[in-house]
């Protein structure tokens, strides 16, 4: 029987071109700490860490990295979701044989755990891992705490697919649904009886099938000054939806698309 952290989203990371500009552009817009540390078996490389002070500790949310030489002009800046589970490998496997791919095999990073880069039918990406066990797990934060990312949302080739394969694959179940009209329904979906983000069919504009994640903030409207006043532009909002909260979308002068949520 699968524990209760497997299909717990856990961690987000930015691929970028340049990680001191994105280090300034989000510690600005979010309000993020930045610090780094050496990139765990890679000599000479950096991880960036983006986090949070709980009273007097910090607590990491977000990692960033420079995409590889290798995969320079292949992959663009991007941001990407890592989801929590038991056995990499095993939900790897399950993952191809439902009709998904293994886009990098599992592999172990020294010290932080096992994880791999897998897409589910449609094509949308994301990340597993089998975190390594920590001394001092992090601090315990609500929902909704500025800085945490607060929501994350798949633009599906079918979203009714989607949230079939995905349960299968994490455990997620549908929570409730949103009638969007021509737009189709919105299905909240939920790890462990807690709301944790949406699925829809993906609407003719967004070309590929993806993820988005949401980062929380105390006033989107302030941040949408600092995302223009810092080169980012953005590409829909401010909107408000259910729940007494404003989402916006925007892209980072790096190229990433990212998302952000506050309240009213």
């Amino acid at each position: 029987m699968p524990s209760q952290y497997h299909g717990k989203f856990i961690w987000c990371e930015l691929m970028t071109t340049d990680m001191a500009a994105a280090r300034a552009f989000y510690s600005a817009v979010v309000g993020w700490e930045a610090s780094s540390m050496p990139m765990p078996g890679v000599e000479g490389a950096e991880y960036g860490i983006f986090g949070i002070k709980v009273g007097e500790r910090d607590r990491g949310v977000a990692g960033m990295m420079v995409i590889p030489p290798e995969m320079a002009g292949q992959m663009p800046p991007n941001w990407t979701g890592y989801v929590a589970v038991d056995d990499v490998d095993a939900t790897a496997k399950a993952f191809a044989e439902a009709g998904g791919a293994v886009r990098r095999p599992p592999q172990d990073i020294p010290d932080i755990g096992r994880f791999a880069v897998v897409a589910d039918p449609h094509g949308a990406v994301i990340c597993i891992m089998t975190p390594a066990p920590m001394d001092t797990p992090p601090p315990e934060v609500a929902p909704g705490t500025p800085g945490l990312v607060g929501w994350h949302e798949l633009y599906a080739g079918n979203g009714e697919e989607a949230l079939s394969f995905y349960g299968a694959m994490f455990g997620w179940v549908k929570h409730h649904e949103f009638d969007m009209g021509p737009m189709g329904k919105y299905l909240i979906f939920a790890h462990q009886g807690e709301a944790v983000g949406g699925m829809m069919t993906r609407p003719p504009q967004v070309p590929v099938a993806c993820w988005s994640n949401y980062f929380s903030v105390p006033s989107v409207e302030a941040a949408l000054a600092t995302i223009q006043a810092r080169g980012g532009s953005v590409v829909h909002g401010p909107q408000e939806v259910p729940g007494d909260s404003v989402i916006l979308q925007a892209i980072d002068p790096q190229g990433a698309h990212f998302a952000l949520v506050g309240p009213k």
